[in-house]
C-alpha cells in the first residue's frame, strides 16, 4: 500500500514543525550534495529557519560570491543596491589604507627598505629623526616631571617632620610644667604651719 499525500501547508504544532523543518532541510541538503557531485554541478543552498538561524551549502569546486556574479552576469538583475556598494568600495578604501599603513610601519622599523629610491629614503630618514626628537622631548619631560614630584614629596617629608617635633616637644614642655606645678602644690601642702593640740583638762599636766 502507498503512503497517502500529505496536504502541503503550515504545521500548527511547533515540535512538528521543527522536527519535519529539520528533517526537510538535510534532505535537502544533501540532494544539493548529490547533484554537485554527480552532474559537476555548481550549486549553493541557503536556508534560514523560523528562528533566524542560517544553514548554507555550497560546491566544493565555487563559492557562493562566485555563483552570484555569474546570477548577475547571466540575468542582468543586481542584487545589491547602492548602498552596498558604496559598503563595498568603502571597506575596499579600508583594507587598501590598512595595507599600505603596514608597509610605512615596516619601513620604520627598517624592514623591506631595498626597494626604496633615494628620495623615499631621505623622506624615511625625515620621518625617523622627526619621531626620535619627539620621544626625546617626551622622555626629557617624563625625568623633569618625576624630579619635580620627586623633590615636593622630599620638601613635605621634612615639613611634618619638623611638625611632628614641634608636637612632641610642646607636649614635653606641657609635661613638664604640669609636674612642677604638681610638685609645687604638694611643697606647698606639707610646708604650712604647724598647729599644736591643747588638752581637753589642762589640769591633768599639773597633776602628773
Amino acid at each position: 500500500m502507498g503512503r497517502g499525500k500529505i496536504e502541503i501547508k503550515r504545521i500548527e504544532n511547533s515540535n512538528n514543525r521543527q522536527v519535519t523543518y529539520s528533517k526537510r532541510r538535510n534532505g535537502l541538503i544533501k540532494k544539493a550534495k548529490e547533484i554537485s557531485v554527480l552532474c559537476d554541478a555548481q550549486v549553493s543552498v541557503i536556508i534560514f529557519g523560523s528562528s533566524g538561524k542560517m544553514h548554507e551549502y555550497c560546491s566544493s569546486n565555487t563559492s557562493l560570491v562566485d555563483i552570484l556574479d555569474q546570477y548577475h552576469t547571466q540575468c542582468g538583475k543586481r542584487l545589491w543596491d547602492a548602498k552596498h556598494e558604496n559598503l563595498s568600495n568603502e571597506l575596499d578604501r579600508i583594507k587598501k589604507e590598512n595595507d599600505n599603513l603596514q608597509i610605512q610601519l615596516r619601513h620604520l622599523k627598517g624592514e623591506d627598505i631595498t626597494s626604496l629610491n633615494h628620495r623615499e629614503l631621505i623622506i624615511l630618514e625625515d620621518s625617523l629623526e622627526n619621531g626620535l626628537a619627539c620621544v626625546r622631548d617626551q622622555k626629557d619631560e617624563v625625568v623633569m616631571t618625576h624630579r619635580r614630584n620627586q623633590k615636593q614629596l622630599e620638601e613635605e617629608t621634612k615639613e611634618l617632620h619638623f611638625y611632628a617635633q614641634h608636637r612632641d616637644m610642646m607636649m614635653a614642655e606641657n609635661a613638664r610644667a604640669g609636674n612642677n606645678e604638681y610638685h609645687q602644690r604638694i611643697k606647698g601642702d606639707f610646708g604650712s604651719p604647724a598647729y599644736r593640740v591643747q588638752p581637753i583638762q589642762p589640769n591633768l599636766q599639773r597633776r602628773f
